[in-house]
């Protein structure tokens, strides 16, 4: 994935506000894998993927739509920002782990909720 700037996350932070709350979580990671997989084949082709951009967080959450910006004191907004940096956290860790020889190959089969769910029933960070 290309660095993440600020842009990235209010664009991504918006685009989660267009899934239902219950699955934001998971459209968070599916964000930045797609963020990193076009990245990949950006890298590989030298041409933007045709349907994840250029991979930066930004093209690939401008490619599901995004939500109006909202205020940093909306509870929905910085629910939405908190699940990105935190699917950036475990991105990162993963990725690390993984140059480490600590942990295999990527899955897709990471739990569809987080520890500590909330309410609404979507589970927040660790």
């Amino acid at each position: 994935m290309r660095p993440v700037l600020h842009t990235d996350l209010i664009t991504a932070a918006s685009a989660l506000l267009t899934v239902p709350r219950g699955q934001r979580w998971r459209a968070a990671r599916d964000l930045v894998m797609q963020a990193d997989a076009a990245d990949r084949y950006r890298q590989r082709t030298g041409k933007a993927h045709a349907d994840w951009g250029n991979g930066t967080l930004m093209a690939a959450a401008l490619a599901r739509g995004v939500a109006p910006e909202r205020r940093p004191d909306d509870p929905d907004y910085a629910e939405a920002l908190i699940l990105v940096l935190e699917a950036l956290r475990i991105w990162r860790l993963r990725k690390r782990l993984r140059r480490e020889g600590r942990l295999g190959p990527l899955r897709f089969s990471a739990p569809e909720t987080m520890p500590g769910g909330d309410a609404a029933g979507e589970s927040r960070p660790a």
